[in-house]
């Protein structure tokens, strides 16, 4: 399965932007998707998970209240809706299929075919 995490861009502190993971080949609706991010010099790290049913959500604490993920069934798309954005928030934001039941929704291990990341930069 190929992952297209799109929808990254420039926007001010406080800004809103909504990104965007499509898979394209094997449908990945039945997987738990991953939301992560990693910003210049540093490790990749979790922000945001939801189950196959969206029954289930989890997030990081320094994006609770203020990131939603969503996932839209009919188009096989996860969203990852990003409000009042901080410098901080500034990374590569990929998005991956969780295929390893043994590792926990937030671990990196969890997940294999990550997707071509987009990148968010939000301006001071």
């Amino acid at each position: 399965v190929q992952l297209q995490a799109f929808g990254g861009g420039l926007v001010q502190t406080g800004g809103s932007l909504r990104l965007s993971c499509a898979a394209s080949g094997r449908i990945f609706g039945r997987y738990t998707t991953g939301w992560f991010r990693q910003a210049p010099g540093k490790e990749r790290e979790f922000v945001a998970s939801i189950n196959w049913s969206s029954s289930s959500k989890y997030y990081a604490d320094s994006v609770k209240g203020r990131f939603t993920i969503s996932r839209d069934a009919a188009k096989d798309a996860v969203y990852l809706g990003m409000n009042s954005l901080k410098p901080e928030d500034t990374a590569v934001y990929y998005c991956a299929a969780r295929t390893n039941g043994r590792y926990t929704e937030s671990d990196l291990r969890a997940y294999d075919d990550w997707g071509q990341g987009t990148e968010v930069t939000v301006s001071s």
